[in-house]
Formats: C-alpha cells, sequence, structure tokens
C-alpha cells in the first residue's frame, strides 16, 4: 500500500471566500490547492466579504491571503507574492514538507504569481484564462470558475503523486546501489533514479525496460546535463540488431541509440556484459 504524500498536518476552517466574476490563475489555483487540503472546504465567490465570515479569506478583503494592497509582499527574488503563493508559504511544507515545497515554489507558484502582479505571459495562466465566458455567452463565471478549477486541482494532483513516486523510487534504488557492485548499477524493476545516481560511483544502469529485455543507460555527469559519466562504444551507436550484435559480440543486444546513451538488450547478462564492455573501452 503506497504511504499517502499530500497530507496538510494543520485542520482548516470548513469554509473560504475569494472574489467573483472573472478569475485567473491565482485564485484558481488557490482554490484547488485548498480542496486538496480539504475536498470538504465550502468555497463561496463574491464582491465582499461578510462581516461575520468565520473562514480562509483570499485574494479579496485585503488581509493576509490577499495581495492586492499597497504594501504586499515580496520574495527575497524579488518576486510578488499573489494568493496562491502566500497560501502555499503557509501550507505548502506541512503537505509536502519543506524541501519540496521550496521547489515547488520557485518552479510553479512563482511563475503563477509573477504573471498574475504584473501581467507577463504564463501559457498556464494564460489556459485558465480562456475558461472565463466570452463578452456575449450566457454562462455564468461560476460555472466557468469551477470547471477552471477541476482542472488546476488534475494538475496539482498529477505533481504532487509524481513526486511521491520519485520519494518511493529512492527508497528503491539506494537499496539497489547497496546490493550493486558500485559502477553498474542494477535496479530489479524501473524506478526514477537519476536523483540518486547522479554524482555517485556509478556509471550505467541497467533495468527491465517496458517494451521487453533490458535497458543499459549511462549515468548523467550532473543533473540537467546531457554529458555521460560513460557512453556506448562508437561503432555501436545506430546499428541495427544484426549487425550490432555482431560488432559488439553480445548476442542478445538489439539496440543502440545513435546518441550514445542508451542501448539495449534481450537479455539481463547481455545488458550487463554490455554496460561492462562500455566502462572498459572508456578506461582502456
Amino acid at each position: 500500500m503506497k504511504e499517502p504524500f499530500f497530507q496538510c498536518k494543520t485542520a482548516l476552517p470548513d469554509q473560504a471566500f475569494t472574489h467573483g466574476a472573472k478569475f485567473h490563475s491565482d485564485d484558481v489555483f488557490a482554490t484547488a490547492f485548498l480542496r486538496l487540503i480539504k475536498p470538504e472546504i465550502q468555497v463561496t465567490r463574491g464582491f465582499e466579504v461578510p462581516a461575520d465570515f468565520d473562514g480562509i479569506v483570499y485574494d479579496i478583503g485585503r488581509g493576509r491571503f490577499d495581495h492586492h494592497q499597497e504594501d504586499k509582499e515580496y520574495r527575497e527574488n524579488g518576486c510578488p507574492y499573489a494568493a496562491f503563493g502566500l497560501l502555499w508559504r503557509e501550507y505548502g511544507a506541512q503537505c509536502i514538507g519543506e524541501e519540496e515545497a521550496v521547489r515547488f515554489d520557485e518552479s510553479f507558484v512563482q511563475p503563477l504569481d509573477e504573471s498574475d502582479n504584473t501581467g507577463c505571459h504564463n501559457v498556464l495562466a494564460s489556459i485558465i484564462d480562456e475558461f472565463n465566458p466570452s463578452w456575449d455567452s450566457e454562462e455564468s463565471y461560476d460555472d466557468c470558475f469551477w470547471r477552471a478549477e477541476k482542472m488546476a486541482e488534475e494538475i496539482l494532483r498529477n505533481h504532487f503523486e509524481a513526486v511521491a513516486g520519485i520519494v518511493r523510487a529512492a527508497s528503491l534504488v539506494r537499496k539497489a546501489m547497496e546490493e550493486s557492485n558500485g559502477s553498474i548499477l542494477i535496479l530489479p524493476k524501473f524506478v526514477p533514479w537519476k536523483k540518486e545516481v547522479i554524482g555517485s560511483s556509478y556509471q550505467m544502469v541497467v533495468y527491465p525496460s517496458n517494451r521487453g529485455g533490458y535497458s543499459v543507460q549511462g549515468v548523467p555527469i550532473e543533473h540537467g546535463d546531457t554529458a555521460l559519466v560513460c557512453a556506448m562504444p562508437e561503432e555501436w551507436r545506430g546499428k541495427d540488431a544484426p549487425e550490432l550484435s555482431q560488432i559488439s559480440g553480445i548476442a542478445s543486444l538489439r539496440f543502440c541509440h545513435a546518441s550514445g546513451f542508451l542501448a539495449a538488450a534481450d537479455t539481463l547478462e547481455g545488458a550487463v556484459q554490455a554496460a561492462q564492455t562500455a566502462i572498459a573501452r572508456k578506461e582502456s
């Protein structure tokens, strides 16, 4: 059974309030975030916060989760907060941990906050904006808002599930690293491995392919870099299966990418042999 990943350790109120009429990615994603934390939260859209309202108020009301006041807040890097960012700052780390919360703010939340505050172009913000009804539409803003919010929830849910998968993978990869030889990492199944392996002593990774057989992949030197610690021999690259097996001397080797970062074999033994040969060639 998978361990829950996205779970807020602070209880939210039963109600929330945000502005009505035209909406933007800011209030849409803020709403989606709150509903992921507490699906049953009742969100009201309107133009004036009731005096006796007992709940979270965001993107309206000039309170702690609004950003329209003159003394609005900025991050240390100068990016202004919008409602989504203010709510994420309050609850993000409690949902997914400090490290991932900072990473998600930088990669996802900040561009949306920047777009909402400055009007700068952002593809996702533009997509959300197109959910608003056109000037001659008979649809209500509220109906359109909730359609956009549903999509935003799905985007956030997919992201956090992907992150959860990486967290689960890390444990499996670390165990395999302890059991392998320090140079060729053999994984029992394909899992995201680069975060743990890059920067280690491992040069090649072998794992079962979803196309059948086994894949052999060179380890990048750095994150985000295409340069490899070890690549496949140049004479293997781009050859068809019969020629490749003859040149390499590995009967089960059937594919080698033209760039040399990946090869495939029908058997585990063939995949390991390909990795061993590539490393030996590099070191000779």
